[in-house]
C-alpha cells in the first residue's frame, strides 16, 4: 500500500517542481546570462544554446588581421542577433568574454535595449564612465557589466572630433539612441 501511494505522489511532486522551475526568457539580458547563454557556456555548446539559429565562426590569427575570433549568431531568416567573442582563440572549451547585442528584442530587466535613449540608460542604471572613442562613445554601467555605444554623428558637433574631450553625462542629449550594446563577462 505504501509503495502504491508513493508511485502516485512522486509523479505529482515531480510535475509540480518542473512547473516552478523558471525558464530563461530568450531575449532577457542579465549580468551573467543572455537568454539561454550564460557566462559559463563553452564555445562547443553554442549549437545547443541556439538550436534554431545559424552560428557563423570567423577565425583569423595572422599578423595582418590580429587575433579575431568572432562568432556571429543569426536567425534562420538572416537577421543578425549577436556577435560573441570567446576568451580564448580556437579553443572549443573557452567561455565567452563579451557579447555585442545587435537585435532590438534583447533587453535588460529594466527594458533597456537598442531602442533605448541615453535618458533611458541614465534613469535605469548608474553610469560609471564614458569612453570617448574615434567614431562613438561608450557609456559604461556596472550593475550589468555593460557598455552602451552611441554613434558620435548623433552628438553635437563640438563633441564629435575632440577625442581628448572628457564627456560628462550632462553633455549627452537625452534623445540620442543606442547603436548597440556589449555585455562583458
Amino acid at each position: 500500500m505504501n509503495l502504491k501511494k508513493y508511485s502516485i505522489i512522486l509523479p505529482i511532486i515531480t510535475l509540480l517542481m518542473s512547473c516552478t522551475n523558471k525558464q530563461p526568457e530568450p531575449f532577457l539580458v542579465e549580468q551573467h546570462q543572455i537568454g539561454f547563454l550564460t557566462d559559463s557556456t563553452q564555445v562547443k555548446d553554442l549549437d545547443m544554446v541556439f538550436p534554431k539559429d545559424s552560428i557563423v565562426k570567423f577565425n583569423a590569427g595572422d599578423d595582418f588581421m590580429g587575433s579575431i575570433n568572432t562568432i556571429d549568431v543569426y536567425e534562420k531568416g538572416g537577421a543578425k542577433l549577436l556577435s560573441l567573442y570567446p576568451r580564448e582563440i580556437s579553443d572549443s572549451t573557452s567561455t565567452i568574454g563579451s557579447i555585442h547585442i545587435l537585435d532590438q528584442r534583447y533587453q535588460t530587466a529594466k527594458k533597456i535595449g537598442l531602442n533605448s535613449t541615453f535618458k533611458d540608460i541614465k534613469n535605469a542604471y548608474t553610469i560609471t564612465s564614458i569612453d570617448n572613442l574615434i567614431n562613438m562613445i561608450s557609456v559604461n554601467v556596472k550593475e550589468i557589466d555593460a557598455s552602451f555605444t552611441i554613434d558620435k554623428n548623433k552628438l553635437p558637433t563640438n563633441m564629435r572630433f575632440d577625442m581628448k574631450l572628457k564627456i560628462a553625462p550632462m553633455m549627452i542629449p537625452d534623445d540620442v539612441k543606442v547603436k548597440f550594446f556589449i555585455i562583458h563577462w
